[in-house]
């Protein structure tokens, strides 16, 4: 169908549910590249679900996109499990129409007769994978767009295993969408509590009367409680460390869900000297003081500095509007603060945690770390270290969360040391399956104490690390292509890569199909000063990984590039990893590889 023939059905079909929408059609009339932006295609659902603007079309955010997937769902879970077993988890931020989407989504579950389990409150990301877990799911839905900006929200998908879906089950729900009219093949009922359910065989409240096959049912605090003791169980403390949990934390949940379930985990473990960022105190979906919402963004952290400097604190932490991710800043010698890395923090914490079990006997025989494949390479000589095996999956937590499920699978669970990615994202246990900012945030707490106990800083632990295995910078640069033609040059440009890459003839690279045996005038065959010695393409599935649309240069001197789209948003990622003898000397090679990419990516 043509995207202004589907935006005219809309203006006929598209009634009563939400106001904000039939405002929006009217206001698109006569605006061709407003209705193209809309309509020229379905929000695209994947690994991560759904994710886009909010408003008006087949290419966002709205009820109706938001039922149609939830009706994909239902199919699915439907056509694989018995009746008995047809449960799915509800969760959401405090984003924008997040509760509006979360009760629709809901509603539709309930009317494929499928009992839901939705929290009362807005839950941080892996309190959604928790209960999933706990309740014995089927599936999960977490509404959020993570750390994009307001006009954003989502639609995560997770599987029976708390973990996010994998390739091959994404493909069997698009296909259950694809296969569903978003205005007349989706089921709904209103929505209604029938009652609380805090585990999956006790039911409470008065729902005798209801004959529905599906039920809608509130979340008891129990399972609460549990994600709660289950993150205080991830310490590597001993009875023998006396630690000084006395430190002045300043701490922002950035106005999204990290405020009662960081605040409680950190108050019952001793650390109480804590000030809250007032602005980004109160659920926000509009993040006044942080357009951008994001911990990995320094003027996100802005506000949080400010604080942080006033309250004389010795850490600043910083979880995103779905807590799944925390970014600290710490006191240098001057007396500023710096914001450390999602590879510093990540590399800290998985020296003091092997560190830690190490020194109080508690490591197993065959202990296992897990990172992406963008993520800093010096974690992987520091896990050598401690005769911890490294293993490396494609970007994404997902993937982290499926070696967890491999590992239990073979009685193995235990062996798990830690995961983390560079995008600040971090779990030490296998209790939840996706990146945990509440486990992340209270592990940092008792890093940082139990060194400042010993008179030691970060930046001292940090420097000490780098002298031990060696400097390295890492650097994420993004390349934004807005629209359908943004989308069409973001293709290009990494089949541009492909084509280029097989000139230079290096191992792994592959000329796409439609393009066989094109050699262009000038080969890719180096980065700035740094030769490449392979390349490593995931697009056809490599080292037993899925199939992906990634390219790794793994350069001279132990540094690499890796190019990717990004699965949820219309940026191409560069992610420059350099080893050198001095940050001057790694800040000098980075300036001419990004200097490079930014001429490719024109």
């Amino acid at each position: 169908m043509d995207y202004f023939d589907e935006y005219k059905r809309w203006t006929v079909l598209a009634k009563g549910a939400d106001e904000d929408i039939e405002r929006e059609l009217l206001a698109m009339e006569g605006d061709e590249v407003k209705i193209e932006d809309a309509f020229y295609r379905d929000l695209e659902f994947g690994t991560g679900g759904l994710r886009g603007v909010i408003g008006a079309g087949t290419n966002r955010m709205n009820v109706y996109t938001v039922a149609k997937a939830s009706q994909g769902l239902a199919d699915y879970v439907v056509s694989k499990y018995p009746v008995e077993k047809r449960r799915i988890a509800v969760s959401r931020d405090s984003r924008i129409k997040s509760d509006v989407f979360a009760r629709t989504a809901a509603s539709v579950f309930a009317a494929n007769g499928i009992d839901v389990y939705i929290y009362e409150d807005i839950m941080p990301t892996p309190c959604l994978s928790f209960a999933t877990r706990e309740l014995h799911c089927a599936a999960g839905v977490m509404i959020t767009a993570s750390h994009n900006p307001s006009k954003y929200n989502g639609y995560k998908v997770y599987g029976d295993d708390g973990c996010q879906i994998t390739t091959g089950a994404a493909a069997e729900i698009l296909s259950k969408i694809e296969n569903t009219d978003i205005f007349g093949g989706v089921k709904s009922l209103d929505f209604i509590i029938a009652g609380v359910r805090d585990e999956a065989s006790a039911i409470t409240g008065d729902d005798a009367a209801d004959e529905r096959k599906g039920k809608i049912y509130q979340i008891g605090p129990k399972v609460y409680t549990d994600f709660i003791r289950n993150v205080k169980a991830q310490s590597v403390l001993s009875e023998e460390d006396d630690v000084d949990r006395n430190v002045a934390i300043v701490y922002s949940p950035l106005n999204g869900t990290g405020l009662k379930p960081v605040m409680r985990a950190l108050r019952e473990s001793g650390y109480t000297n804590i000030t809250v960022v007032k602005e980004q105190e109160a659920p926000d979906g509009n993040f006044p003081t942080c357009p951008y919402p994001n911990p990995e963004i320094k003027e996100a952290m802005a506000l949080g500095m400010e604080y942080a400097k006033r309250e004389n604190a010795d850490l600043l932490l910083a979880t995103d509007p779905d807590c799944d991710r925390v970014g600290i800043a710490v006191k240098d010698e001057n007396g500023e603060y710096r914001l450390l890395s999602g590879n510093e923090t990540g590399i800290l914490l998985l020296d003091y945690i092997a560190g830690q079990r190490q020194k109080n006997g508690t490591m197993p025989e065959k202990p296992v770390m897990v990172k992406t494949i963008v993520t800093m390479d010096m974690a992987e000589r520091i896990a050598g270290h401690y005769g911890i095996k490294t293993v490396n999956v494609l970007t994404g937590f997902k993937f982290i969360g499926e070696h967890i499920g491999r590992l239990e699978s073979e009685g193995r669970e235990g062996d798990y040391i830690f995961g983390f990615e560079e995008s600040y994202g971090y779990l030490s246990g296998g209790y939840v399956r996706d990146k945990d900012a509440v486990d992340g945030a209270f592990l940092i707490c008792e890093m940082f104490s139990y060194y400042k106990t010993k008179g030691i800083s970060l930046l001292e632990k940090l420097s000490e690390l780098y002298r031990e295995y060696g400097y390295c910078l890492n650097t994420l640069h993004s390349f934004q292509f807005e629209g359908s033609a943004g989308f069409e040059k973001m293709q290009r440009i990494m089949q541009q890569f492909r084509v280029d890459s097989y000139e230079a003839k290096l191992q792994g690279a592959q000329v796409p199909e439609d393009k066989p045996g094109q050699h262009p005038a000038e080969a890719l065959n180096s980065f700035g000063c740094k030769k490449i010695e392979k390349l490593l393409d995931y697009k056809p599935g490599l080292e037993g990984l899925p199939k992906s649309d990634v390219l790794k240069y793994l350069l001279s001197d132990h540094c690499s590039v890796v190019i990717r789209p990004s699965g949820t948003e219309p940026k191409l990622k560069a992610y420059i990893s350099i080893s050198a003898d001095s940050r001057e000397a790694a800040e000098a090679v980075e300036a001419g590889i990004a200097a490079e990419l930014q001429e490719r990516m024109k």
